[in-house]
C-alpha cells in the first residue's frame, strides 16, 4: 500500500488562479504559487498582491475573494506501483469543488465538512499527470443552493445555511468575513491492493463500574470497516489494546467485521480534578493494512430525569456526576490551515491552567482537527461536540440533507475513539430560534431542520456510536412542555445579560446548567493596535469598529459599565475599563450559578478563544494574551471557591468544594477599612465533603457598615481559596490613589523581570498590561486584589528590559479609574 502525497510538502508544485468574478486587477490574469493545504487569501498574502487580511479595513477591501472562483492546478509523474486499485483522497475541500484529472471530470463536491476518495486508476497516466481544482466562489455558491432549497431564517448576511461550509467563515458577531476557498487537508494517490481498512469505531465500556473507582474491567469492540479490490480470498482482522487481543475472519467482500477485546481490569479514564488520563495505544491489522489510534476506558451518562425542581443536566464520567466548568470554542483560525498542533495545545492548556475540564465546539465552526481532541484526551477536558448547526433554519431537502448524512457518519466514526468526547448535540439555537425568533411565520410549512435533530442525528449517534448520549439542542428542555430556553429545565442560554442587562441580573437565573453566556472585552492593547489605526484611535472609530463585529457592541460596552464602573476618560481607560467590567460580569455569574450547587451542575461561558484580532467575548485572545477575564476565571473556576452571596435580604458566604477530597478548614471572615484595621471580625468553620457546598449567614456586625465607602469584607488567604465583598460600588469607593498606595519593584531575570508589588492600601484588581512593552511578553498572575502591607511578586517573560511598571496603563488597577 503506498500512499503519493499530492500536498506541497510532499514535493507537488500547484499554482492558484482567479478564474472568474469580480477579480482584482492586481490578480486578474496571474498564476500565483499555491500552498497545499492552504487557502486562497493565504497565497496571495504570501505572493505579496494583498495585505493582511486582518490589518485595518482589509475585510471589506478584499471581499471580492469570496465572490470570485478559483482553480488549483498541479502537475505530477505518477509511476504504476503494480496494485489493483489507485484512489484520489481529498479529506478537506473547501467547499464546492470541481476535480478534474487528466482532463476528465473525476467529481463534483459540496461539503467542506467530509473526506473524498475516489477510484481513478482508469484516467492515470505513466509520467505526467495533471489535476485540476476548480472551486466556485463560497458566497454565489451558497445563493444558488439558497435558490433550489429556498430561502430559510438566518443570523447572518449570508446564506451559510445552504451549504456545509464553516458558517463563521462567512463572518459572525465576532468573526471576519473571508469566505474563503482551498484543499483544506491532505490531497493524494493511495494504491492498494487486497484489503483497506475503510474506518474503525473502537467503542469502549466498563460493565458493572463502580462511581468513582480508579480501575475497571475494560471492553473495546471494535467495529472495522473494510474495502476490497483484487483476488484475495480471505483476512484475518486482529485488534490489540492494552495488553489483550481479539480477531476475527472476514471473507472477500465482507464490508465490516466486529472485535470484541476484553482487556481485564485497567486504570478508567476521568476528567481532570476527577481522575487520571491513562490512555491505551489501539491496534487494527488486516492483510498489509494497519489502523491506530488510542482510548481511554470509561463510560459516559447524562442525567435529564425529572427532579422536583424541573429537569437536571448532569454529566456523569464512570458515574461519577461532573460539575462541567469550561468554555465554548470557536475555529482558532478563520484559515484552518494555520492551525497547527502547537496552537491547539497551547489554546487547551488555557483552558485546563483556568480551571477547566470542558470545551463545547460550537455549531457554527467544523469537527475539529484530531490533534485537538488528542491534546483534551491527555489532559482531561471533556469534550462537548456540537453537530454543525448554528442559528439559522436548514432545509432537511436534498442536496443538503444527504450531505448533512454522510459528514455525520464520516465525523462520529472519526472521533469516536477519543476519550474525552462526552456528548454529541443536534445544533445551537436552532430550537429556540424556531419558537422565539419569527422563525415560524417566514417558514409556513417547511422543514426547517427539527428533523435533523429529532430523528437524523440521533438515530446516526445511536447506530454508531451508543456509548455518548446525545442531546437535541443548545439551549433544551428534554420535555416537549416547556421553553427551550427554561431555566428550569435542561440547559440554558443566557444572553438577556450583556444585550439588555446589567450583569446583576444574572442572580436572578437559577439555571440548571449554563451553556451559554458571557460578556465582551477588548483584546490585549498591542493585538488592537495593531491593526487598528484610528488617529486618534477611539472607541467609535471606523477601523475600530471593523474589529466590533457585534450589533452595537461598543454601545453596549458602555452601558455596560453602568454603576459599577466609572466612565473612561482616554482611550487607556476605556481599554482597562471594559477589559476588566467582562472580567467582573462573567466572574459574577459563575459565582452565583456556582453557588446553586446542586441545581446548578454546570457553567460552559462563552467562549475560551478567538479566531483574529477582534473585541469579543473571549477569555485569551488571538494572539494567546490572557485577558483579565481569564485570572477572573482563574478563581471562579477554581475546585474551591469562596464567594459572597445575597439570600433573602442577607448575606452569605458560600463554599463550593469542587474537590475529591474533604475540606476543613477554619477561616475568619472580617469587616476592615481600605487601610487594613479590622473593624469586625468572625470566625468559619468549614467541614464540606468531597464534591460539597455550604453556605453561612454572616452576623450583623460583619454585614453593617460604619462607613461602607471605606470598608470591604474579606474571608480567605493569599496562598488560598479567597474572596472578597463590597458594600458600595467601585464607583462610591473611596480608594487611594496608586501612587500613594503602591510600592513598585523590579529586577530584570534572564527570561524578563519579577515586578514585586506592596500595597499601603486596599488596591483592587491589579493587572499588568505586559504586551505594552513586548507584544510576545506573558505575565504569570493578574486581577489581583492587595490589601494594606500585603505584596506579590509577578512574574513577566519577555523583552521587557528596564520598565517601570510603576504608572497607567502599564500598571491598571480600579484605584487609576477611580482615582483618575
Amino acid at each position: 500500500m503506498t500512499f503519493t502525497s499530492l500536498a506541497t510538502a510532499g514535493g507537488a508544485t500547484w499554482t492558484l488562479t482567479a478564474s472568474a468574478g469580480p477579480i482584482d486587477d492586481a490578480v486578474a490574469g496571474r498564476e500565483v504559487p499555491a500552498t497545499v493545504p492552504g487557502e486562497v487569501q493565504l497565497d496571495l498574502l504570501a505572493a505579496g498582491l494583498i495585505g493582511d487580511p486582518f490589518d485595518g479595513d482589509n475585510e471589506k477591501v478584499q471581499e471580492w475573494i469570496g465572490y470570485s472562483d478559483w482553480r488549483y492546478r498541479t502537475s505530477f509523474d505518477w509511476v504504476p506501483t503494480g496494485d489493483d486499485r489507485h484512489d484520489l483522497v481529498a479529506d478537506g475541500l473547501d467547499t464546492a469543488a470541481t476535480i478534474t484529472l487528466n482532463g476528465t471530470v473525476v467529481a463534483s463536491t459540496a461539503n467542506q465538512h467530509r473526506s473524498y476518495r475516489f477510484d481513478v486508476g482508469a484516467l492515470l497516466r505513466e509520467g505526467a499527470n495533471e489535476l485540476v481544482v476548480d472551486f466556485r466562489s463560497p458566497i454565489e455558491f451558497a445563493r444558488e443552493q439558497e435558490q433550489i432549497l429556498g430561502a430559510l431564517p438566518t443570523v447572518m448576511h449570508h446564506p451559510f445555511n445552504a451549504v456545509r461550509k464553516m458558517a463563521s467563515n462567512f463572518g459572525w458577531d465576532w468573526g471576519i468575513d473571508v469566505s474563503s476557498s482551498g484543499i483544506v487537508k491532505r490531497i493524494g494517490i493511495d494504491s492498494w491492493s487486497g484489503v483497506r481498512i475503510a474506518a474503525v469505531r473502537p467503542l469502549v465500556d466498563v460493565p458493572d463500574v463502580i462511581p468513582g473507582a480508579r480501575t475497571g474491567t475494560g471492553v473495546l469492540t471494535a467495529h472495522v470497516d473494510l474495502d476490497w479490490a483484487g483476488a484475495l480470498d480471505s483476512a484475518e482482522v486482529e485488534v490489540t489494546v492494552a495488553g489483550a487481543s481479539g480477531s476475527a475472519s472476514v471473507a472477500s467482500g465482507q464490508t465490516t467485521a466486529t472485535v470484541v477485546v476484553e482487556a481485564g481490569d485497567v486504570p478508567l479514564w476521568y476528567p481532570r480534578g476527577y481522575g487520571e488520563q491513562p490512555l491505551h495505544e489501539v491496534e487494527v491489522s488486516v492483510g498489509g493494512a494497519r489502523w491506530e489510534s488510542r482510548v481511554g476506558f470509561r463510560t459516559v451518562a447524562l442525567d435529564t430525569a425529572p427532579d422536583v425542581f424541573g429537569t437536571p443536566f448532569t454529566i456523569a464520567v464512570n458515574g461519577q456526576p461532573v460539575y462541567a466548568k469550561g468554555a465554548n470554542w470557536i475555529p482558532g483560525d478563520p484559515f484552518l490551515t494555520r492551525m497547527t498542533p502547537e496552537r491547539y495545545r497551547a489554546s487547551v492548556v488555557d483552558a485546563v491552567e483556568s480551571g477547566m475540564n470542558i470545551l463545547r465546539i460550537w455549531g457554527g465552526g467544523v469537527y475539529e482537527s484530531d490533534e485537538f481532541y488528542d491534546v483534551c484526551d491527555e489532559l482531561g477536558v471533556m469534550v462537548w461536540q456540537d453537530f454543525l448547526f448554528a442559528c439559522a433554519a436548514y432545509s432537511e431537502e436534498d442536496p443538503l440533507r444527504s450531505e448533512v448524512e454522510a459528514e455525520a457518519r464520516e465525523n462520529v466514526t472519526r472521533l469516536s475513539s477519543h476519550a474525552s468526547l462526552v456528548m454529541w448535540n443536534g445544533c445551537n439555537e436552532n430550537i429556540w430560534g424556531y419558537l422565539e425568533w419569527d422563525w415560524r411565520r417566514k417558514i409556513g410549512d417547511r422543514t426547517w431542520g427539527e428533523g435533523y435533530y429529532t430523528e437524523i442525528l440521533p438515530g446516526i449517534v445511536a447506530e454508531l456510536d451508543p456509548t455518548r448520549p446525545y442531546s437535541p439542542g443548545s439551549p433544551f428542555s428534554f420535555t416537549h412542555w416547556a421553553h427551550p430556553n427554561d431555566e428550569r429545565h435542561g440547559t440554558m442560554h443566557i444572553w438577556t445579560v450583556w444585550n439588555d442587562l446589567d450583569y446583576d441580573e444574572y442572580r436572578s437565573y437559577r439555571p440548571r446548567f449554563a451553556s451559554e453566556y458571557g460578556f465582551q472585552g477588548p483584546p490585549a492593547w498591542s493585538t488592537l493596535a495593531d491593526v487598528v489605526h484610528d488617529d486618534p484611535i477611539d472607541p467609535y472609530g471606523p477601523q475600530m469598529l471593523v474589529h466590533q463585529k457585534a450589533y452595537e457592541g461598543n454601545a453596549k460596552l458602555e452601558r455596560g459599565l453602568g454603576a459599577h464602573l466609572p466612565h473612561w476618560r482616554s482611550i487607556d481607560e476605556w481599554h482597562w475599563a471594559t477589559q476588566l467590567n467582562q472580567a467582573r460580569a462573567v466572574a459574577f455569574g459563575i459565582e452565583h450559578f456556582r453557588s446553586l450547587y446542586p441545581l446548578n451542575t454546570g457553567s460552559i461561558i462563552w467562549q475560551l478563544n478567538d479566531e483574529w484580532p477582534v473585541i469579543s467575548w473571549a477569555a485569551v485572545d488571538v494572539h494567546g494574551h490572557r485577558k483579565p477575564l481569564w485570572f477572573a476565571l482563574r478563581r471562579a473556576y477554581a475546585d474551591r471557591l469562596l464567594t459572597f452571596q445575597p439570600r433573602d435580604g442577607a448575606l452569605e458566604l458560600v463554599a463550593h468544594n469542587d474537590h475529591g477530597s474533604d475540606w476543613t478548614e477554619s477561616l475568619s471572615v472580617s469587616r476592615r477599612r481600605l487601610d487594613g484595621s479590622v473593624l469586625a471580625e468572625h470566625e468559619v468553620s468549614l467541614d464540606i465533603e468531597a464534591r460539597g457546598i455550604v453556605a453561612v449567614e454572616l452576623p450583623a456586625e460583619l454585614t453593617t457598615a460604619g462607613d461602607p465607602r471605606s470598608e470591604y469584607l474579606v474571608v480567605g488567604t493569599a496562598g488560598g481559596p479567597r474572596a472578597f465583598g463590597y458594600l458600595v460600588e467601585d464607583t462610591e469607593l473611596a480608594l487611594v490613589a496608586p501612587v500613594d498606595a503602591l510600592a513598585v519593584e523590579v529586577a530584570a531575570t534572564s527570561s524578563g523581570a519579577t515586578v514585586t508589588i506592596t500595597a499601603s492600601s486596599l488596591v483592587k484588581d491589579l493587572v499588568l498590561q505586559v504586551d505594552r512593552v513586548d507584544p510576545s511578553a506573558r505575565v504569570d498572575d493578574g486581577l489581583v486584589t492587595l490589601e494594606a502591607g500585603e505584596s506579590r511578586i509577578f512574574t513577566v517573560t519577555g523583552a521587557v528590559g528596564d520598565a517601570a511598571w510603576s504608572g497607567f496603563p502599564l500598571l491598571s488597577s480600579v484605584n487609576d479609574l477611580v482615582t483618575g
